[in-house]
């Protein structure tokens, strides 16, 4: 099922740019890094789930690349842009491969099933 987002054709014109641009400096290093690494982590300090995902990949062996953004009192607008643009609304996000698999418990769920492996081929 797709996620609802709206059209473009539902945006004012003057706005348009605005949208487009709002805090995309953030989404493009998340890009850079996902194209580049297997699998990257994007974080914040402070929140006990990222260490949680890169402990559980350390422990099965898998080498991973961690952005950390801010802590819960700041840059809050940039992980909001990435919550924005991959539709996932909490931290960490996670990508293998260039897909997004989810958070900590969704990627203790891969390891677990064995799957994580057969994404890494």
């Amino acid at each position: 099922m797709p996620r609802p987002i709206l059209v473009e054709a539902n945006i004012h014109p003057a706005i348009r740019d605005k949208i487009a641009s709002h805090e995309q400096s953030i989404v493009r290093e998340v890009q850079a890094a996902v194209a580049k690494h297997p699998v990257v982590v994007v974080g914040m300090a402070m929140n006990p789930f990222p260490k949680k995902a890169r402990k559980a990949l350390a422990a099965a062996g898998v080498a991973h690349h961690y952005l950390e953004y801010g802590n819960y009192f700041n840059h809050w607008r940039q992980r909001n842009a990435l919550k924005l643009w991959t539709g996932w609304p909490t931290m960490p996000m996670i990508f293998v491969k260039g897909v997004l698999v989810g958070g900590a418990a969704d990627l203790q769920k891969l390891i677990n099933s064995g799957e994580l492996k057969q994404l890494l081929g």
